[in-house]
């Protein structure tokens, strides 16, 4: 089988007209066609403050497909991977397919509508109004559904004989798997590492063609033989499957198996060959990976081995084109939440999203809950059978990823249905009996026809538990039980909102992790949400973004994102939640500080003089966290004893409490403790108020320094692994993080992602940095967006896209201050061969 991608040569209609389906196009449309290449947004809009009515269209997309004389003999197949949100296909004007899932992929067998040796039309009619009754419309949603043709299209050109799908599934015995040998790649003779099992089954069943189930009675020798490979291509197994009246199955027992787990996700190849009288007439590569997951009453299960699952929700939209990018963007967003957030799970809320993504996935080890389109509306019949249909696709299309752990089936946060629920809980469960069924709720006791009880939990307000206990929430108290959501709208923050704004959202986060930790019959959360995203105006600040993110749009980080990242040891993590700086604070006060790091420990230094070491695991309240929240308690250290000669120890620890207690808490709230020490300093101390006020601005409030500048160093194995340092800020720095500085035209146009910061001279966050940026490009790329936007609290972030040439070319950043950074990229093109 040979794919050959159509993402490039595509010209776009904003207003469908059918003079895109003729030869030859009318000279009134002609100046409104505009060449395109695909992913495609119907129309790119700012970043917020726009309506969402301006996507809302029925446009039409137009392409020429040369269809070479050697095709005639062969089966065509034409895959369109995502059309939001209707998409009516035509081949030569002939009405080819309809499809009514913006979410799901559809293939057409075109084999009969080409003209071979010459060329052929391809013209998409495109539907993106949100008034179509298929999921997840029919009500409000809080969230953009955007419009275009937004994921590939591409032919698959086979023998009529031919394998359309694999499906292995995998089974172990829970005593292999608890007897799995660890082993390090440099033992094992196929490369990999992790643990090894003895022994596993593997049952394939194989879908052929139609074409051939009808030549197979024809008295031929037929043999289909699966051949297993590990990551070098190394052959590991080889065995037989069986023909049948409509399909084919295979069984073997393999031995010495790696398994694909969060550490060490290995991948195999299963090649799949169907043989014809001794000739080879097709194959297939199915990229599998070895793993049990199991969900009991008291948690998640993978291979055998508990695991508190602790993810995030991710929606696929990005600035500027909402739905429509890259194979590069996906697989970002992969590497943000395995790497930069730490988390080890996702929930692709509220759809299916890109296999690039997915693939990501299951190359880096992180967990998927994919669910089916909608979200709290049901409709119709229609609509229902609709639903059903996308539960049917979405388990063919994805169940091959092995990161894949469980199926969403409910319309997210959906009354009951019994009727409707059971018909897409039968389909996963015969489609794919080896995983779990699951759906997203908004209430207590629910009718629990999954097998996994999901339920947001928006309990937390601040001051409060983290979570409800599972006993409180579930209907059947001996299936698992995942929190799918926490926090989000129940308090936006933006990168640019207070500081202590910021601290109390970070601590959010905290809490509701902390305490579904400790619940051991919680098998853990998705916190809502990975990043900002646009919204429909009933929803988020009225500007068309819900703040709900750990990250903003362009993923740059909050100050929340950093509970998430300590909690995986993969990188030394070290930030203050405060500038140090005293006028950010009602009444001067410091307020809380917290210290985020997952080092061993903490150093803290005032002006050079130590002050505190703070113990990472042990010093903070979070101790349910493996690194929570430390908060910072003395700003002193011993410098009272040293620069108060007059005062005794005792009065010197006195005071010491007093002053770093009004530091945290204020003037406000007085402790038994503190009114002792009060009464002592007045009567035994001889302290007068404006002594008092005195010390505090000299050991506290810094009032009256010429400068105070704070240093942080995380210490780890012994060694400083990372330092920050606080200090009055003198000069304005731009810093850049880049994505990927290589481009690669290879099945469409490439992007890059930029994330700029704002900083002082010290590395820290200005996040009161609102100036002006501009955009300029050269040589073979070009910008997506607008040329021209504003850092927003210290952050912004820009894409380009290469554009079908090779070379050098350079992203030219400049503040209105005058900072520019110049950013070079090198366009490159991999020889796919493309029509």
């Amino acid at each position: 089988m040979e794919r050959i991608y159509l993402n490039d040569g595509w010209q776009f209609l904003q207003e469908f007209s059918n003079s895109l389906l003729k030869d030859k196009l009318d000279d009134k449309i002609m100046h409104r066609i505009s060449d395109i290449r695909i992913p495609h947004t119907v129309r790119e809009v700012p970043y917020n403050y726009f309506d969402e009515k301006d996507y809302q269209m029925v446009s039409g997309y137009r392409k020429i497909l040369f269809a070479p004389k050697e095709w005639a003999d062969k089966l065509i197949r034409l895959t369109f991977e995502g059309v939001a949100h209707q998409a009516t296909v035509y081949v030569n004007g002939q009405l080819a397919y309809s499809h009514s899932c913006g979410y799901t992929a559809f293939t057409i067998d075109i084999t009969k509508m080409l003209k071979y040796g010459s060329n052929n039309i391809i013209a998409v009619k495109v539907d993106s109004n949100e008034n179509l009754n298929v999921p997840p419309f029919g009500y409000v949603i809080d969230y953009m559904t955007f419009g275009g043709i937004y994921r590939d299209v591409y032919v698959e050109v086979s023998n009529r004989n031919a394998i359309l799908d694999v499906f292995p599934k995998i089974f172990f015995d829970d005593i292999d798997l608890l007897n799995a040998n660890l082993i390090n790649a440099s033992e094992s003779e196929h490369t990999f590492s992790g643990k090894r099992v003895n022994r596993a089954k593997i049952h394939t069943k194989i879908k052929l063609s139609k074409d051939f189930i009808l030549n197979s009675k024809q008295n031929k020798k037929i043999k289909i033989v699966h051949v297993l490979l590990d990551k070098n291509d190394s052959i590991v197994e080889q065995w037989n499957a069986s023909l049948l009246d409509d399909c084919a199955e295979g069984n073997e027992i393999l031995e010495k198996i790696f398994l694909w787990d969060i550490n060490t996700p290995n991948l195999y190849k299963l090649k799949t060959i169907l043989y014809i009288d001794d000739e080879v007439v097709d194959s297939r590569i199915d990229k599998i990976g070895f793993r049990k997951v199991q969900f009991k009453q008291d948690g998640f299960y993978l291979n055998c081995e508990k695991i508190k699952i602790r993810g995030l929700n991710r929606h696929q939209s990005y600035p500027y084109v909402g739905y429509a990018m890259p194979q590069s963007m996906q697989e970002l967003d992969a590497d943000i939440l395995k790497y930069e957030l730490g988390v080890n799970a996702v929930r692709t809320s509220h759809y299916p999203q890109s296999h690039y993504f997915i693939k990501r996935c299951d190359e880096i080890g992180l967990l998927v809950f994919t669910e089916i389109p909608g979200w709290q509306h049901i409709g119709d019949s229609n609509w229902k059978l609709q639903a059903i249909e996308n539960t049917r696709d979405m388990i063919l299309q994805y169940r091959n990823h092995p990161s894949i752990f469980l199926w969403g089936v409910r319309i997210n946060e959906s009354q009951d249905d019994d009727e409707f629920y059971r018909k897409t809980n039968e389909v996963a469960r015969s489609l794919d009996p080896t995983r779990a069924t699951a759906g997203v709720r908004c209430f207590k006791n629910s009718h629990l026809l999954e097998d996994v009880y999901t339920y947001n939990d928006f309990v937390h307000s601040g001051n409060n538990i983290g979570c409800e206990k599972k006993a409180k929430v579930t209907s059947d108290f001996t299936k698992a039980y995942i929190v799918s959501e926490y926090n989000g709208h129940m308090y936006p923050t933006k990168v640019f909102d207070s500081e202590e704004h910021q601290v109390s959202h970070m601590l959010r986060h905290a809490k509701v992790l902390n305490d579904i930790q400790l619940q051991e019959d919680i098998a853990g959360s998705f916190g809502w949400c990975m990043f900002d995203y646009n919204t429909h105006k009933d929803f988020g600040s009225g500007d068309r973004i819900c703040y709900h993110g750990v990250m903003d749009m362009f993923r740059n980080p909050k100050m929340a994102s950093l509970i998430y990242a300590c909690q995986n040891n993969e990188r030394v993590i070290l930030d203050i939640s405060s500038s140090m700086d005293i006028g950010e604070h009602p009444g001067c006060n410091r307020g809380k500080t917290y210290i985020l790091s997952n080092a061993d420990s903490v150093r803290m230094y005032k002006n050079g003089d130590f002050i505190k070491e703070y113990n990472c695991k042990l010093d903070s309240a979070y101790k349910g966290l493996k690194y929570g929240p430390i908060l910072i308690d003395d700003f002193i250290g011993d410098r009272i004893e040293k620069n108060e000669p007059a005062f005794s120890k005792k009065k010197a620890k006195d005071l010491k409490y007093a002053l770093n207690y009004i530091a945290v808490n204020g003037y406000g709230k007085i402790s038994p403790k503190l009114l002792w020490i009060e009464l002592k300093s007045l009567t035994l101390y001889k302290i007068k108020p404006s002594d008092a006020i005195g010390l505090f601005n000299k050991y506290i409030g810094d009032w009256g320094q010429t400068s105070t500048v704070y240093k942080f160093e995380a210490i780890k194995d012994g060694k400083v692994a990372k330092t920050i340092t606080k200090a009055p800020m003198t000069k304005v720095v731009i810093k850049a993080n880049v994505s990927n500085y290589e481009l690669i035209e290879k099945n469409s146009y490439d992007v890059a992602e930029v994330r700029l910061v704002a900083t002082d001279e010290n590395g820290n966050r200005l996040s009161f940095f609102n100036e002006g940026v501009v955009f300029e490009t050269k040589g073979p790329i070009d910008l997506i967006g607008p040329s021209f936007t504003a850092f927003r609290g210290g952050y912004v972030g820009v894409y380009v896209k290469s554009k079908a040439e090779t070379g050098v070319a350079k992203l030219i950043c400049t503040s209105s201050l005058g900072n520019k950074i110049e950013i070079n990229f090198t366009v490159k093109s991999k020889n796919i061969f493309k029509i």
